[in-house]
């Protein structure tokens, strides 16, 4: 997003008023930037829908209403962007005081007349799990400190500016200085206030109340329905534990849908029937926990699936439809998860995990998961609860025993999890959210046919962790890992299904330094597409892999292309630059730089910066490019 424009060299310093059109211009410039400020300093509480055409509304109304207007306070940039910045401000901040009887309303406290989409609500795009533990930490500031915070990481002012603005907007000096101490008790992660989930000008699109706009269109019944809809309104409770909780009105009514929503109509699997049955999947996990027959938390589960309302998070992992389910699902659990009631159900397809908070609805969250064709060692786990960095999950019935193994530490004896009698087991670290790789904590399921490691990269389902020739292979020992777990990182909230580690080659490196390890990895998606393949290259005496090379479109490394071919420069002990570069054993030649070494490793003497082509062949004859 473009920054706002500092002066040019030698330029007269700003006026001391601003006139309509240089505040014009200053507006439609940055106009995208002012209405993710706007967004991001509004309360939550609004819902997306209203924040999104109210940090429209405050950005648009930001000219001055004369021609003229006073500068604000000298900062260094555009004069004309620091004044419509500090309109916007002082609106979002208005926008979040409570109405009082004693006083008229300020314009941002009411729904916004401008701008309107009829029959459409508006939503930012969903992010990750980043975007979502910042959203949270953000609604828990109040108006000052969250505007503290969005200029410190947004706009980069300074504490003095941050302040100066704060008081220009409305703020007493006391608050202004309090709210920058509020605001600095929050992660600071400026990249991630850029992110799609708080752009307000990329929007997805919803229908409102469907069968209520088709009403409207029956004038001659209007004053009857009308009548009715204002009884049956009347009669409802005061608070949010209506019969659908957090779910919005409802727009279709169809036999199939409506067993959907029928709580009595969940299938419910058997605890023995895993036993017995030819499938190892999530179609013959048992119901467990405590709340199954707790038939108003179901239905209030089943509604907001089918319609989740604008208080909802929703967020899906990448190639999952978020629809309403096509018929009744198969209930995995319903109980309480720390300070939540949770329910995961599964339709043969995906799995969803609904969570509200035990004192209401509102907050509630709503997570899909593609899962078809889950074998045993990818349906041995569902998350049931991430907090405080930490994560909880249910077993599969299955599982005998669980514990956590540190990848980057193989040989620290492993931590025993205890698990309650329904399989949920105790919380631990989760890798899923953590900024470095001091550790990589993996889940290890014990079953009948031997350990299996998993780990979470931020999905409900754990990606399962195997090693070895990709045509074949097997389960992962934690030292398989103990040199490439940190890059398990660039796999995070991509759907991914499981992550296999493959050492490809082994290279005697030049003037006697010693043998360096090849190692590919390929995590494979849920949806088929996109796997993300790394070529990692490990020194002697390195604690952990540098990426050669990577891509998220190749066939190399996989099932169905079991060859790759790699190379990157590395400079000797003694200072002279080589490439060295490495292809798996079908690789017979290898060319680089006017040399050829036969066998699938070469290393040549190469400039620091030059460009270097790299290519190989095997005994049949097919050209092999590198990773890319």
């Amino acid at each position: 997003m473009q920054q706002p424009k500092p002066p040019a060299p030698g330029a007269p310093a700003p006026a001391d008023v601003i006139d309509v059109e240089q505040a014009e211009a200053a507006l439609v410039e940055h106009y995208p930037r002012l209405v993710r400020l706007a967004y991001l300093v509004l309360p939550p509480g609004l819902g997306r829908n209203r924040r999104v055409l109210t940090a429209h509304s405050v950005t648009q109304r930001a000219l001055p209403r004369g021609r003229t207007a006073p500068a604000p306070a000298r900062t260094a940039g555009d004069p004309g962007y620091a004044y419509v910045r500090l309109r916007v401000l002082r609106s979002a901040l208005d926008a979040g005081l409570p109405l009082r009887l004693s006083a008229w309303p300020k314009r941002a406290q009411l729904p916004p007349l401008l701008p309107q989409v009829r029959g459409l609500r508006l939503f930012p795009k969903s992010g990750g799990a980043d975007e979502l533990a910042l959203d949270q930490a953000l609604s828990a500031l109040d108006g000052p400190a969250r505007a503290a915070y969005v200029l410190r990481g947004l706009e980069r002012l300074d504490d003095t500016a941050i302040s100066t603005t704060l008081t220009s907007a409305g703020c007493t000096p006391e608050d202004a200085a309090a709210a920058l101490v509020r605001a600095a008790g929050v992660e600071s992660q400026p990249a991630l206030l850029n992110s799609p989930e708080f752009d307000p000008c990329s929007l997805h699109a919803r229908p409102t109340d469907l069968m209520r706009r088709r009403q409207h269109a029956k004038a001659g019944l209007a004053a009857v329905a009308a009548l009715v809809v204002c009884g049956a309104l009347l009669g409802l409770p005061a608070d949010d534990w209506g019969p659908d909780g957090a779910a919005a009105p409802p727009y279709a009514r169809n036999p199939a849908g409506q067993a959907a929503l029928d709580p009595s109509k969940l299938t419910r699997v058997a605890a023995g029937v895993w036993q017995t049955s030819s499938r190892t999947d999530f179609s013959v996990w048992p119901a467990r926990g405590d709340l199954t027959g707790d038939t108003e938390l179901l239905r209030r589960a089943l509604a907001v699936w089918a319609r989740p309302g604008e208080s909802v998070q929703v967020s899906a992992t990448p190639g999952t439809p978020a629809g309403a389910p096509p018929g009744p699902a198969q209930l995995l659990y319903a109980g309480e998860v720390d300070q939540a009631r949770v329910v995961v159900l599964y339709d043969g397809l995906r799995i969803v995990r609904y969570a509200e908070p035990k004192n209401g609805t509102s907050g509630a969250a709503l997570d899909f998961a593609r899962v078809d064709g889950a074998t045993a060692g990818q349906a041995s786990a569902v998350v049931l609860d991430r907090s405080d960095g930490n994560v909880r999950y249910l077993t599969a019935p299955w599982v005998s025993g669980a514990s956590v193994r540190d990848l980057l530490k193989p040989d620290a004896a492993p931590l025993k999890l205890t698990r309650t009698s329904d399989g949920v087991t105790s919380p631990f670290l989760s890798p899923a959210l953590a900024e470095s790789c001091t550790s990589w904590n993996a889940l290890a399921l014990t079953d009948s046919s031997g350990t299996r490691l998993t780990t979470d990269l931020g999905e409900l389902v754990p990606a399962q962790l195997t090693s070895g020739r990709p045509d074949a292979p097997r389960d992962s020992r934690a030292a398989d890992w103990s040199a490439t777990a940190c890059s398990l990182a660039a796999a995070r909230s991509h759907g991914v299904r499981s992550v296999n580690s493959w050492a490809y080659a082994r290279q005697p490196l030049p003037e006697a330094n010693g043998t360096a390890e090849w190692v590919c990895t390929r995590a494979e998606t849920w949806q088929g597409g996109s796997p993300r393949t790394l070529a990692l290259f490990r020194t002697p005496g390195a604690a952990a892999s540098v990426v050669a090379a990577k891509s998220e479109t190749s066939p190399a490394c996989g099932s169905r292309d079991p060859v790759v071919l790699a190379g990157v420069r590395w400079k000797s002990r003694a200072g002279t630059w080589y490439l060295v570069a490495a292809g798996s054993k079908q690789v017979n030649s290898v060319t680089a730089a006017g040399s050829t070494g036969a066998g699938n490793l070469l290393a040549v003497k190469v400039a620091r910066d030059a460009k270097v082509s790299l290519k190989g062949g095997t005994a049949s004859g097919k050209q092999v490019t590198t990773l890319r």
